[in-house]
């Protein structure tokens, strides 16, 4: 039952020593708000970076050639290959757990290699398959991506980066069913993507156009070459599986050496995206032993400064025993006032550390254009609460049974 007279003397005697109970109550409120800017901002930055690969398919690994480092069935160390359209059949054709193989050619920008009227600019071109945007999805600010159709009938579409069509269009122009010049030769604009940073083989993708494969091969002469294989496993199959097939059969189509660890590059986006998450499991494990060291120094604070209150009012406390006042009232009195400081001071320090964050929040909006995410969840917040709760309640049971000790007659002898 709440007992008002109790909760207003605890706060009389909290007022009587008002410096010592704040500096008290400010290790409390620091402690916290550590715990809580620090969590809020590892949060916020795992979110940034991972947005920065939001739409990439996590169980992707990419592949390109380089130069053998041995010697092997008569060719001779140093050489350099090249992947082809083979490749991609007999890899479709053996791999078990392969979702997806989409071959990539790209090719550097020329001076004012792309030109529409009396506009003109300098882009990267890209052959990919249609099957490229279930690794990398494109957003799209107007029309669609390639498709199956546009490939197997050699169609001369493209689409454009966001600031190709920045470059050759006006603002708010309809650019589909445009056409434009690439090197040469005329394409229909059948889309506009957003672009970004997610994947990018060579200049970025805002500054990109993408036609199909197989039109990129001819136009180009590029026989049948390959430049990237990008290649995404089945849902439940790990990547390093399909790795490792796709790895040996380049190996054998080309007769490279099985041994040889130069000749084949490769990145694998699964072990990239899980040594992120291990660097943010260490952060928050980090961010959790940072707060809670600095909260912990704050609750032993909060102990001491109780035990100097009980040592002072060792004569209140006689006087109290010797009115007939249980050992247990005097103990909840000790406890509730250790309480009420530390869970003023958590509480307040909980709310200016969720300030803070929203504070950085709104201005990193403001700056960047978008909606960032430095806060933590209701959990995160649970979590502290209770803590500061229980450490509250723990710091005040030293003192508490101190003063449950105090003898009337000893306590009313001291000066």
């Amino acid at each position: 039952m709440f007992d008002l007279d109790r909760w207003n003397e605890i706060f009389v005697t909290i007022s009587r020593n008002k410096t010592r109970s704040f500096l008290t109550a400010f290790g409390v409120f620091w402690g916290i708000f550590m715990l809580i800017a620090l969590l809020g901002g590892g949060n916020g930055l795992e979110k940034l970076i991972s947005g920065q690969f939001e739409g990439i398919a996590s169980n992707s690994c990419f592949f390109w050639s380089g130069r053998t480092s041995e010697a092997y069935k008569g060719f001779r160390k140093g050489r350099y290959w090249r992947m082809n359209n083979k490749d991609v059949e007999i890899i479709r054709a053996n791999v078990k757990g392969l979702e997806v193989i989409a071959p990539m050619l790209s090719t550097w920008a020329n001076s004012d290699n792309v030109v529409r009227g009396e506009k003109k600019g300098t882009f990267s071109v890209q052959g990919n398959y249609a099957s490229y945007n279930k690794i990398d999805n494109h957003k799209m600010m107007f029309g669609r991506y390639l498709n199956d159709i546009d490939l197997k009938e050699h169609r001369k579409v493209c689409v454009i980066g966001s600031r190709v069509y920045e470059t050759l269009f006006n603002r708010g122009e309809d650019p589909l069913g445009h056409d434009i010049r690439i090197d040469g030769v005329y394409f229909k604009v059948i889309g506009v993507g957003e672009g970004g940073d997610n994947i990018s083989f060579g200049d970025d993708k805002r500054n990109s156009i993408t036609m199909p494969l197989t039109v990129m091969q001819r136009i180009y002469n590029y026989g049948d070459r390959v430049d990237i294989l990008c290649a995404m496993a089945q849902p439940g199959i790990a990547v390093s599986e399909i790795h490792q097939q796709i790895e040996t059969i380049l190996k054998a189509n080309h007769s490279i050496a099985p041994h040889d660890k130069q000749a084949v590059n490769s990145f694998n986006l699964e072990t990239m995206f899980s040594q992120v998450a291990g660097l943010f499991t260490g952060v928050k494990l980090l961010a959790w032993i940072v707060g809670f060291g600095t909260l912990f120094a704050g609750i032993i604070g909060v102990s001491n400064i109780m035990m100097v209150t009980v040592r002072e009012r060792t004569q209140e406390i006689g006087v109290r025993r010797a009115l007939g006042a249980r050992p247990s009232s005097i103990m909840g009195q000790i406890m509730s006032e250790s309480f009420t400081i530390t869970a003023m001071a958590g509480f307040l320090g909980i709310s200016f550390g969720v300030l803070v964050l929203q504070m950085v929040d709104l201005g990193l909006s403001k700056d960047a254009g978008e909606t960032t995410v430095f806060q933590i969840d209701f959990y995160t917040a649970i979590v502290s609460a209770t803590i500061i709760t229980c450490m509250g309640t723990l710091a005040g049971l030293g003192p508490a049974f101190r003063a449950m000790k105090i003898k009337p007659i000893e306590a009313l002898s001291e000066e």
